[in-house]
């Protein structure tokens, strides 16, 4: 449109001061539709739009219990394995102590195989040391064999006593480990859940949303934050079928963000993902074909430089 036209119309319509209401409302629709059009016939400047998102992370509750610490603020960097919390875990560890207590009880009727086997084996030794100076005399002449065969049938019968109460001892002593065994699995169990009891944070990243306070009562499964890595985000923008063969994975895009003084920021993003079915436009997105209803979506990993910030738009240029 002629810019010394416009101009005329405007001064036109504003320095009447006589005209009627139905003026003043013809006026305004111009101007509105003046700029309408201008906007019309304006061409895009980019090729792809859409808006930032990541890959957030629900952190849930892996306990039953009182949250006696809970020391995290919306919008705290967090690093993996750093502990922000715990939830109580007395009545955890006061079992734990009453198994232990159990254990050593058990422990105690263990026998003492070799204490018991002394005085049998004192004796075998003995009646051993008989045999073999019977078995002297008797080569000597000096004893009889029935003496020898005697002896000989003590140390046999020793041994068979040896044996016998060493076999009732270990059966005893083995009864007892396997009774202590399901006690030691039971311990190894709530080790397993006072470990829960602590609140470690999983990954890197900074708390988006908070679910929970201290001195509140959790249950396993119960979220307590969301937590997202906003170091790099994805910019998930959507172009049509004839941009397609435009485009392939980690290739290099300029991603264009509102600077908020009428001007853009510009970073480097890459394609790390290209949808291969087509679907229908997003509302809330406008392409560079807009007659087209079907377009594939794409995610463009941008490395954050602190001004981006999820849900916020941005114009890609291949």
């Amino acid at each position: 449109m002629d810019q010394s036209n416009y101009e005329s119309k405007i001064e036109y319509f504003s320095n009447d001061k006589n005209k009627s209401k139905m003026n003043k409302k013809i006026f305004f629709s111009f101007v509105i539709t003046s700029l309408l059009l201008a906007c019309n016939n304006s061409k895009n400047s980019y090729d792809a739009s859409g808006s930032f998102e990541t890959e957030e992370t629900i952190i849930s509750s892996e306990a039953s219990g009182t949250l006696k610490q809970f020391d995290i603020q919306e919008g705290q960097s967090l690093k993996a394995g750093q502990l922000i919390g715990y939830v109580d875990s007395i009545q955890l560890f006061l079992k734990k102590k009453q198994l232990e207590a159990q254990i050593n009880s058990l422990l105690s009727k263990k026998p003492d195989i070799s204490t018991q086997l002394a005085a049998l084996q004192e004796q075998l030794k003995i009646a051993e040391k008989e045999q073999v100076r019977f078995t002297n005399l008797v080569k000597s002449g000096a004893a009889t064999s029935k003496q020898l065969d005697d002896i000989t049938a003590q140390v046999e019968i020793l041994k068979k006593q040896i044996e016998a109460q060493k076999s009732t001892l270990s059966i005893s002593s083995e009864g007892i480990n396997k009774d202590v065994l399901p006690l030691k699995l039971q311990i190894e169990q709530l080790n397993d859940q006072l470990q829960k009891c602590k609140l470690i944070n999983s990954v890197n990243g900074t708390v988006l949303t908070k679910y929970a306070e201290t001195n509140e009562i959790t249950t396993p499964g119960k979220p307590l934050y969301k937590i997202a890595d906003l170091s790099n985000l994805i910019l998930r923008a959507y172009i049509t079928g004839n941009q397609l063969p435009l485009v392939k994975l980690n290739q290099k895009v300029k991603v264009l963000t509102d600077d908020g003084a009428g001007k853009f920021n510009e970073t480097e993003g890459t394609i790390i993902w290209i949808n291969d079915k087509a679907e229908f436009t997003p509302k809330t997105i406008q392409t560079k074909d807009e007659r087209a209803n079907m377009v594939y979506a794409l995610k463009i990993l941008v490395k954050n430089n602190g001004f981006l910030k999820i849900g916020m738009y941005a114009e890609v240029k291949f």
